[in-house]
């Protein structure tokens, strides 16, 4: 039961004071004057006052709140390290029936684990503010943590803790825990193919002393390149060549040591995107023609590729006695193309070239062993390649995929889509080539071939257009028609010329999204996605070995014609060596840098400064590294205003907070009670100035 008292006046504060003061000073100056009767004008007044102010006395009946405390236990990955699961398990569950013996207490439990998926990190706070959310400040009696002490969204202080009241914290694991780590402290996230790459890293080691070395093992795409001797505790320079285009993943691993408590945390990754130097092309046509600019435009508008253009406009046998000079030509530098300097071009395009003693033979020679250490040779063919001044009747013969018959036919036809192209990434899913007819413009010439070698990916009815072909270490590609432009200029419609040829250079130059048996991993959040490109069709299920080293076998399911797919969520987080076939690749599923895996040692000093502000405290469930069972401290309601924690006791404060139930109102001066003031003091006022 509550009493408080409560003025409620029957007229506005301006119109009392109107009424009142004037009364009060007649009065008063009575008094000073020592008139007769001036002390019963002051009862009158007052009862007046009394009467216009309305006293009420107002008793409530309120029922007392329990105070609310939030039990919030750490589930995060660090969490399964040793024994702190069990000891978690335990803890929480002596924790409860310690609170459930105190009935002023409100108990909400929280079991939480890593909230922020994209993040990896442990954010307990998230958890508690939680758990607070529909709760006054004023009734929070206080809160205890079940952790492993890293915890990574603690507040900078008591105001951001949001509340006032005890904060404990019982840190499961042991003292004396072992640990080391590697980390990149600067790694680039893009750099230049066949260049250096400069990189620093670092090797720590809680319980280790500084200055000590361990070895670390550097590993790009999964392939050991270098070993290197790590001085623990200090930054460290390494060099990394990046082999390929596309995603590298850069890899340090440490060796562990005897006792350490995981080596989850002694391997560390860098993605870093490796990007080709500008692609060299050479283009050659052997005269002017309509197509000419098509290739031309093509390969200068994409800024990855460096163009070397000539086109022969008088070729040895059409001389005549007009100086050089005049005509405004420069003689073409065959020696330096194609003796000095012909392996620093990835890709050589004969555009409608015819053999015109332009080239000595000789130097066929060097564009065939070019083609067989590695380089690309395109072959656009017109009706010169069925004439007696082909290149087929050359050296070059031996690299060229198909040779002609010698007949042309020119008639309208649509370009299709072999059954290979419509699985090959060259041509697969061009735009228009899945209607019937293709969405795209005729063309009306094609060279007749023989014994084409290698891929037909293009048709003209029963003939090939397109053909590419693998010979050595490098690629010959070669189109038989010189009727692109047409889609080029947008005839009937036009057609994806862009796309197509852009396509087959980056094929030539071995680029390797357009690779045709490939297999390509990553991750996505926690998901492992997978992308097996073949020209079969079907694809073996995805071998794939987790961080842990356990074995799985994911089907993969057909997306589109020669592409296989399959995407997994994955509980772990790092490394993952996928393979199918004789194909491997790796991919890291999660964040690279995740926090949670950042420090594993458990430890109070994160937490302990917020909870020493709070009134609360830190300690171990177990004290020793070699202490058999855990201890929990006893827990009391503490009302007092000072700490909360002893050496063997943590408190919880109990709220003074009610819920109102009922109300009652008595006036007092209102009713018979107020009559009968009102009519004394007035008829002892009126006695008193009658006589």
């Amino acid at each position: 039961m509550y009493l408080s008292l409560d003025f409620q006046p029957l007229v506005s504060n301006v119109l009392l004071a109107a009424i009142l003061l004037p009364l009060l000073a007649l009065t008063l100056a009575g008094l000073y004057f020592r008139q007769r009767g001036s002390l019963i004008r002051l009862l009158a007044v007052a009862a007046f006052a009394i009467a216009l102010v309305n006293p009420i006395v107002i008793n409530e009946e309120r029922e007392p709140l329990r105070s609310v405390v939030a039990l919030v236990a750490d589930r995060s990955q660090s969490q399964e390290l040793g024994d702190r699961r069990t000891d978690t398990d335990a803890a929480l569950a002596e924790v409860k029936a310690a609170l459930a013996r105190l009935p002023q207490f409100e108990v909400r439990t929280v079991e939480t684990g890593n909230q922020d998926d994209d993040a990896m990190s442990t954010r307990l706070f998230a958890a508690l503010n939680g758990a607070f959310r529909d709760v006054p400040p004023a009734r929070i009696g206080g809160a205890i943590m079940i952790t492993d002490g890293q915890v990574h969204d603690i507040p900078p202080n008591l105001a951001g803790l949001g509340f006032n009241a005890p904060l404990h914290g019982l840190i499961t694991g042991r003292p004396g825990e072992l640990d080391r780590r590697v980390q990149f402290i600067r790694a680039p996230r893009f750099g230049l193919t066949g260049k250096p790459q400069e990189m620093t890293y670092k090797v720590t080691g809680a319980g280790e002393p500084a200055g000590g070395r361990a070895q670390v093992s550097v590993r790009v795409n999964g392939n050991e390149v270098n070993r290197e001797e790590a001085i623990i505790g200090e930054e460290m320079p390494l060099q990394v060549t990046l082999p390929r285009a596309g995603v590298n993943i850069v890899e340090l691993i440490v060796e562990a040591i005897p006792g350490e408590l995981t080596e989850v945390n002694n391997r560390a990754v860098a993605m870093v995107d490796g990007i080709r130097e500008n692609l060299r092309v050479l283009l050659v046509s052997g005269e002017p023609h309509n197509g000419e600019r098509t290739w031309r435009d093509l390969l200068k508008s994409d800024a990855s590729v460096d163009l070397v253009h000539f086109t022969i406009l008088r070729p040895p046998e059409k001389q005549d006695d007009t100086p050089l000079p005049e005509l405004a030509l420069i003689q073409f530098p065959v020696r330096e193309l194609f003796v000095e300097k012909i392996d620093q071009f990835d890709l050589i395009i004969f555009d409608r070239y015819q053999h015109r003693d332009v080239l000595p033979l000789l130097y066929y020679d060097y564009i065939n062993d070019y083609v067989q250490k590695g380089g690309a040779l395109l072959i656009a063919a017109g009706p010169e390649y069925a004439s007696n001044m082909s290149i087929a009747n050359t050296p070059l013969l031996s690299v060229l995929p198909a040779v002609p018959t010698g007949n042309i036919e020119e008639k309208a036809f649509y370009p299709r889509l072999s059954d290979l192209g419509k699985r090959h990434p060259v041509t697969r899913g061009l735009e228009g080539s899945t209607q019937e007819p293709p969405a795209w413009s005729r063309w009306f010439r094609v060279i007749d071939v023989n014994r084409p070698e290698g891929q037909v990916v293009m048709d003209a009815g029963d003939k090939p257009l397109l053909v590419l072909n693998r010979l050595g270490e490098g690629r010959v590609g070669m189109f038989l028609s010189d009727q692109g432009w047409l889609w080029a200029r947008g005839f009937e419609g036009g057609g994806p010329h862009a796309a197509l040829y852009r396509r087959i250079a980056h094929w030539l130059m071995k680029e390797p999204e357009l690779e045709e048996e490939a297999l390509t991993a990553k991750g996505s959040g926690r998901n492992l996605e997978i992308r097996r490109q073949t020209m079969a069709k079907t694809a073996e299920p995805a071998r794939v070995i987790t961080p842990t080293g356990e074995n799985r076998s994911i089907p993969l399911t057909e997306t589109e014609p020669g592409v296989f797919t399959a995407s997994v969520a994955m509980k772990d987080i790092g490394l993952y060596q996928i393979a199918s076939g004789d194909l491997t690749t790796l991919a890291h599923v999660g964040p690279v840098d995740a926090p949670e895996f950042a420090d594993n040692v458990s430890t109070g000093a994160k937490l302990d400064p917020l909870a020493q502000q709070s009134g609360g405290g830190t300690r171990r469930l177990r004290d020793a590294a070699d202490r058999q069972a855990i201890e929990i401290p006893s827990i009391i309601a503490s009302r007092g205003a000072g700490s909360a924690s002893g050496d063997n006791w943590i408190g919880l404060r109990p709220t003074n907070e009610t819920v109102l139930k009922s109300v009652d109102r008595l006036p007092l001066f209102s009713g018979f009670l107020g009559l009968a003031a009102m009519i004394l003091v007035l008829g002892g006022m009126w006695y008193r100035e009658g006589r």
